[in-house]
């Protein structure tokens, strides 16, 4: 290294520069708004900005904040401003951001108790203080054979218990029925659980989407779920995987636990339940009653980096028998060996996850916890609840638009109504729609589809948003369904 330059690490040059950091980021926070909130470049607009080659010489902090505040936010779409309304929150804050600049700071690599032990003992603190708020049955806590773990994502966390739960069954049916295994959840459910299917080799054609409609308001039916495991087990196979959601990623469905749970009991399932999503939801006492039914599950996964104030990533997972995970995922090399873990007087995280390593996550988790409390986590989902009916509210004024499904927490389904009862055209008019409100960088909404109907989704979750940013989120689609309706009507 040159002298005068940048070291390795060096504590003087550290604050120095970091302070330029947090300032340059507490401007970015304060300027959000000035930004389109969807990102508006072409695919490949950076290759024409940044050199084909790495530098050879050192360059300075502040030419790459430049080239940063240049090149690399405007093809940012910008998930902390309070125009984001789009797919679910990615929630940031002051709280989460400071445990994740300790995290970095302090750079452990945690896999094994020893490699860290404050590491390991605070995630099995700060989960069963969350798995309290939530009031989650006592067998999810670490003081009995369950526990819970921080995962990247809800798809690693499905993933991880399916592969636990695959292998708890072969061990009773044997380990060449592989082929007959059955996976059984809602079309509503996530993506993740057909990816975790495919890395976990069960068959493609084992794997069993239930089909829901509004008649349950897109829940999965009991006896839905019921009549598909009977029809299987008629013809040989092995049902031994359940999902069920809390708050699915189309229109916040809420699948029935208790129904769900007393089937997959009945025949010996894995019952897992995701609620990446709306499990936040769950710490408010008038919103626990949606998890009714959970302790028939055995796992529970909510992610604490959507609507939880805690930076990305940072995914709870709670399983009642963690020794089916460890059984399931670890390995005992000689150079991980070490007196603690070879006693069995310790947790060892590496075994209740995919990779090795893992990051000091629960930091983030506990900052939050702390330095807001439970009250303000409460008001903080509340509001944005409010926030939601408000919108809701707004919609249905509108007779040119309607509300698809019940809202239930901060998610509203909606659509503009064709013009005639033209449902062939409600679609396209409906993705037109939603084109022209990105395209204006001011909102950023998503959409789905429900019975074949194109739907637009307005969900409120990020720190930022007030009602000022509601209401002028309104006015923009109100403008451009305006406009949209003209255009139809001279054609």
């Amino acid at each position: 290294m040159e002298s005068g330059g940048l070291k390795p690490m060096d504590a003087e040059q550290l604050r120095e520069n970091a302070h330029k950091m947090v300032d340059f980021i507490a401007d970015y926070y304060k300027s959000i708004e000035n930004f389109p909130v969807l990102s508006q470049v072409q695919p490949g607009y950076l290759h024409n900005l940044i050199p084909d080659s790495a530098p050879h010489h050192p360059e300075s902090l502040q030419n790459i904040l430049n080239d940063i505040q240049e090149k690399i936010l405007p093809g940012v779409t910008h998930w902390q401003s309070p125009n984001y309304f789009a797919y679910y929150p990615s929630n940031s804050s002051v709280a989460g951001f400071l445990g994740e600049m300790l995290s970095a700071g302090l750079n452990i690599v945690g896999f094994s108790w020893i490699t860290s032990p404050a590491a390991t003992e605070l995630e099995m603190i700060v989960l069963d203080w969350l798995a309290k708020l939530l009031k989650l049955p006592e067998d999810f806590l670490s003081t009995g054979q369950g526990g819970g773990v921080i995962q990247g994502t809800a798809s690693e966390a499905v993933l991880v218990v399916l592969l636990a739960a695959r292998d708890k069954a072969l061990k009773r049916v044997g380990k060449n029925s592989l082929e007959k295994l059955v996976v059984y959840a809602s079309d509503q459910t996530h993506s993740a659980l057909q990816k975790a299917c495919q890395i976990g080799g069960i068959h493609p054609q084992n794997f069993r989407v239930l089909k829901t409609d509004s008649s349950t308001n897109y829940s999965l039916s009991p006896d839905s779920l019921a009549e598909a495991i009977s029809r299987d087990l008629t013809i040989g196979l092995i049902p031994f995987f359940l999902c069920a959601t809390i708050g699915t990623t189309s229109s916040t469905a809420v699948d029935p636990l208790l129904a769900l749970g007393n089937i997959a009991k009945s025949n010996g399932m894995w019952f897992h339940v995701d609620a990446a999503y709306a499990g936040s939801a769950c710490i408010c006492p008038e919103y626990r009653q949606y998890i009714d039914g959970v302790e028939e599950a055995d796992s529970f996964n909510m992610n604490a980096h959507k609507w939880f104030l805690t930076n990305f990533d940072c995914s709870a997972l709670w399983v009642k028998d963690r020794n089916t995970l460890i059984q399931s995922l670890s390995t005992n090399p000689e150079f991980l060996k070490n007196k603690a873990s070879q006693a069995n007087m310790v947790v060892d995280y590496k075994d209740w996850q995919i990779p090795l390593g893992r990051r000091f996550r629960s930091l983030k988790l506990w900052m939050v916890l702390r330095l807001y409390g439970l009250e303000n986590l409460q008001g903080y989902i509340r509001n944005h609840i409010q926030l939601a009916k408000h919108f809701e509210g707004l919609v249905a004024q509108d007779l040119r638009f309607e509300v698809v499904t019940p809202r239930i927490f901060s998610l509203v389904c909606f659509r503009l109504l064709p013009p005639h009862n033209d449902e062939d055209h409600g679609n396209k008019l409906n993705h037109k729609l939603l084109d022209d409100i990105n395209s204006t960088g001011k909102i950023f909404i998503s959409h789905t589809v429900l019975s074949g109907k194109y739907i637009l989704r307005f969900a409120v979750g990020a720190p930022l948003t007030e009602w000022r940013h509601v209401n002028a989120a309104w006015e923009v689609m109100q403008d451009k369904a305006s406009a949209l309706l003209a255009r139809l009507s001279i054609e």
